[in-house]
């Protein structure tokens, strides 16, 4: 099966292999020292000095850890949105009492650092902006550096769902001086759902102190407290932990900005490919994200039955859109353990799948 969905996203054979490791004490020498050596690992990927702390969950917890660490009931709060993620990130802050301002941007499109300027500018309570680097609904990502620049001209908290950028496109976290971030072993680190990491800066320490929200099994705090003795607060999935060992060894030995450039260079190809098909693109080309490609479905084609063809008789499996654009998109997702052959993969099946359904494609050659 050639998965390409934005996540979870295939995972390497040694990382799969890891995870049939036997158990170990979770308050033990062997797992404080893998604790020990992926933290350290995790933060040269994240380009950070800042406390890295891992959690069992999804990324969406780690959302959920951003918001209510740093944030009160009644505090204001800038949410960008760009997409179906942005609209959950604001949703988490509603839920725990945050007064959140909705800075809504046509989807497709990147926010427009300016616009941000110029909120902030005319709101001076806004305590907190919270940010989508990388919007997998959309296929966009945002120019997360330019908007760090503005969030901090006003002193601002700057929280970051780099859930899938991060160990696939630069992120240099400590540069940019973002807060907190946060992401999600099931997209580029090519480790199964159920792990994420969260980079925690002094300023979002700081917030930390005073913050009110409820809080109990992503607490900050008590995360911090057991990661300085090598441990978690709570039973860790252990066997993930393993799987995740392995695939940060492997991607510290292909490289960091090789990394980097083979994500850039396999979504430029998806994004070729996408078009010699005669497709077009739903993200707009100076945004276009190089973790997933969205692409409009040709009128008169289901979106649904397309995706069906595509697993029942090609084996590949691609993504619908979401929210309000659901029917009208599907999605390749092409972030962590990826090639160009598998893009071909994926080529092959839709023009097969596309003229099945009636629309021209290009021959054989």
């Amino acid at each position: 099966m050639n998965l390409r969905i934005p996540g979870p996203t295939p995972c390497p054979p040694e990382v799969l292999a890891a995870m049939s490791g036997q158990m170990v004490n979770h308050r033990g020498p062997e797992f404080s020292a893998l604790l020990t050596k992926v933290t350290g690992l995790l933060k040269e990927f994240f380009q950070t000095s800042n406390d890295l702390l891992t959690l069992t969950t999804s990324g969406t917890g780690a959302l959920e850890a951003a918001v209510v660490n740093t944030l009160s009931p009644g505090d204001k709060v800038l949410s960008v949105v760009i997409g179906n993620f942005g609209e959950r990130f604001a949703e988490i802050a509603r839920v725990f009492g945050a007064e959140v301002v909705m800075l809504q941007f046509e989807w497709g499109t990147a926010a427009d650092p300016e616009a941000i300027r110029q909120a902030l500018h005319g709101d001076p309570a806004i305590k907190a902006v919270l940010v989508t680097h990388n919007e997998t609904s959309t296929g966009v990502t945002n120019d997360l550096h330019t908007i760090a620049k503005v969030v901090k001209e006003f002193d601002k908290l700057l929280l970051v769902d780099a859930i899938s950028s991060i160990g696939s496109i630069d992120l240099p976290v400590d540069a940019w001086s973002c807060d907190v971030v946060v992401t999600g072993s099931q997209k580029g680190w090519m480790v199964p759902p159920g792990l994420a990491f969260a980079s925690v800066s002094p300023a979002a320490w700081e917030a930390f102190r005073t913050a009110k929200m409820p809080r109990f099994y992503f607490d900050f705090g008590k995360a911090k407290k057991f990661a300085d003795k090598g441990q978690t607060p709570w039973t860790p999935a252990i066997s993930l932990y393993y799987a995740l060992g392995v695939s940060l060894e492997l991607m510290k030995e292909e490289g960091f900005q090789n990394i980097i450039a083979r994500h850039t260079r396999v979504a430029s190809y998806t994004r070729k490919k996408m078009q010699e098909l005669g497709l077009s693109l739903f993200a707009d080309e100076h945004c276009a994200s190089n973790t997933v490609t969205a692409v409009n479905v040709p009128q008169g084609v289901n979106v649904r039955a397309l995706l069906k063809i595509l697993k029942d008789k090609y084996g590949v499996v691609l993504s619908a859109g979401q929210g309000k654009i659901a029917d009208s998109i599907f999605r390749v997702g092409h972030l962590g353990y990826v090639g160009e052959s598998d893009i071909d993969a994926v080529y092959e099946a839709l023009r097969e799948s596309l003229s099945e359904l009636g629309c021209k494609v290009p021959l054989l050659t």
